[in-house]
């Protein structure tokens, strides 16, 4: 962590790192707002929005732009000290990289107030934890979509797993204006209330959190090595902690085969003993006969899933995902710092966490390969990087891409600082692994996985790599989440948390308004995980049934 970054910020600016030569505007600085900065002061030249930087020297064309320490841009013409940085006066560079010396040490945090913590999990077989118990139900071709959907009619009201909340009054609500001769613009402006339906009924198996039915767009017409792809990621679906078992539906024909299937699973778990129902249509024939087989042998494994029940089990049994979506200005000295702190608190127990989103890792690629247990590490991680990037550029679209007009609205104006900022989350400790897309955690401690910058898609390959829970920082506020793994929500600054109260959990903006410390929000946090962890809080992507599920195509996505 940033020396800069510790304590409580009392400031209207901020610098994140000595070595930056531009400022952070931590609130809407008007032109002509005198700054006092290491001895000296100046004037802004132009007004300076919250979450946007503005120069501390005067920057030449091509002069480097310098923040959280590292290259994050250049000077596309001259900008004058105290001038704010847009998209029309610096352009997105980062530096080289090369394969250096260990750099091993780290800060690591004082953990005496959760050694002896647990959590209430789903204990299984090959030794991993759960946080949750859900049934799953998935399609290995695209050709099977319908199907999951005429089982999820068949048995998810039934079972007592139908969402809690509809909208069904507010339709009644237009159907009875419409039908009294209200004109359109009296319609627009009725006053609609949300009207939550309580609890359908009981469920009848109370321990199985619920049955996930996933469609996707893959398994056939694209290429081998997408559909080779698709099977291992549904394999670590099927193998994971939060999965008591699943009911998979085969076409027959198509690329993604039931026996590469079969070896994914036993590649992640070789003694796999969850209940497993494998039902191919061109095998069995009818509709009818696939749908009634189907649904005989889902209810049959929901019985032995619901014999599971939660035990206590130590922290080093947690996984956790660490993902950024609709990221701000604030992001990388808010919510991702304390997550890195987390992070570092989750290593130092034994724990597990997975960084991912390589297009945002662009620039701190020389700090993360140091960071590296060992060279074999190093290289496996830059060659992914470089990989990755090249084939970017090749199609048109490089690393220098990535940021959304949200994120430049934001003060995110270049691919390096929003990668500077989202690599916090990573904290400090060694990295102990590199994964390629879709390979499993194997190994404790900070483990780096190769996924797109896209939230859904890196959000579901976390998961499928193991991840269970995973924490999501947003400035911007990203309603996302995950069909078997609670994924908690975490606003940047304190106003997008009291705007969208009904999807993000939990407030990091205090740390910008200099009324808790980044040490302070990630206790904060973790003692929020445990509640998750052991079923006593859902988070609000899970009661919204946010259940989002993105396959990586391998072909460019940032």
């Amino acid at each position: 962590m940033d020396t800069e970054l510790k304590g409580k910020i009392k400031h209207q600016f901020l610098q994140i790192h000595e070595r930056d030569n531009v400022l952070v505007a931590l609130q809407d600085l008007s032109q002509g707002t005198n700054i006092a900065f290491r001895g000296e002061s100046f004037y802004l030249v132009t007004p300076v929005a919250s979450k946007h930087k503005f120069a501390v020297q005067s920057l030449e064309r091509d002069d480097k732009v310098f923040m959280y320490g590292v290259l994050v841009g250049k000077a596309s013409t001259k900008i004058e000290r105290g001038e704010a940085l847009t998209v029309n006066n610096v352009y997105h560079a980062s530096d080289d990289f090369v394969l250096g010396d260990r750099k091993l040490d780290w800060n690591q945090p004082d953990t005496s107030k959760f050694i002896q913590r647990t959590f209430q999990g789903y204990h299984r077989t090959d030794g991993s934890v759960g946080t949750s118990n859900y049934w799953l139900v998935i399609p290995l071709v695209f050709c099977e979509n319908r199907n999951i959907n005429v089982l999820k009619e068949a048995l998810d009201e039934k079972l007592g797993y139908k969402r809690t909340k509809s909208y069904e009054n507010e339709v009644e609500g237009l159907i009875s204006l419409y039908k009294t001769g209200k004109s359109t613009e009296q319609i627009l402006n009725a006053d609609m209330q949300s009207t939550p339906t309580g609890d359908r009924k009981t469920r009848l198996f109370p321990n199985v959190d619920g049955i996930k039915f996933l469609t996707h767009d893959m398994g056939c017409g694209g290429t081998r090595t997408d559909s080779d792809a698709l099977c291992g990621l549904i394999a670590g679906y099927i193998t994971h902690p939060n999965v008591a078992g699943a009911t998979v539906l085969s076409l027959g024909c198509q690329h993604s085969q039931i026996s590469i299937l079969q070896d994914e699973i036993k590649k992640r778990d070789p003694e796999f003993a969850k209940p497993l129902a494998i039902l191919e249509q061109q095998n069995l024939g009818t509709e009818t006969r696939l749908l009634q087989e189907a649904l005989k042998q889902t209810f049959a494994g929901l019985i032995e899933a619901n014999k599971v029940t939660r035990q206590p089990a130590p922290l080093a049994k947690l996984c956790i995902g660490l993902e950024c979506g609709g990221s701000d200005g604030f992001s990388g000295i808010s919510a991702n710092p304390a997550l890195g702190y987390l992070s570092d608190i989750l290593v130092s127990l034994g724990g597990s966490v997975i960084l991912s989103e390589f297009p945002e890792l662009c620039g701190v690629e020389q700090e993360l390969s140091d960071r590296c247990v060992d060279e074999i590490t190093a290289n496996k991680f830059m060659h992914l990087m470089r990989t990755y990037n090249a084939r970017a550029e090749a199609d048109g679209s490089g690393f220098y891409a990535n940021p959304s007009p949200g994120n430049i609205r934001d003060g995110l104006i270049t691919d390096a600082i929003k990668s500077a900022g989202a690599a916090k989350k990573g904290g400090t400790s060694p990295i102990t692994a590199v994964l390629d897309y879709p390979e499993k955690v194997s190994k404790p401690g900070l483990n780096l996985l190769c996924t797109p910058g896209s939230d859904v898609e890196s959000t579901t390959a976390e998961v499928a790599s193991g991840a269970n829970i995973v924490l999501f920082t947003t400035g911007l506020g990203t309603p996302t989440g995950n069909p078997i793994a609670p994924v908690i929500k975490l606003s940047t600054n304190t106003r997008t948390f009291l705007k969208m109260p009904d999807i993000i959990d939990i407030d990091c903006g205090p740390i910008i308004d200099g009324l808790e410390t980044i040490e302070e929000s990630g206790i904060r946090i973790l003692d929020y995980v445990i509640s998750v962890a052991s079923g006593d809080v859902q988070p609000k992507a899970v009661q919204l049934g946010q259940d989002d599920f993105i396959p990586w195509k391998r072909g460019v996505s940032l």
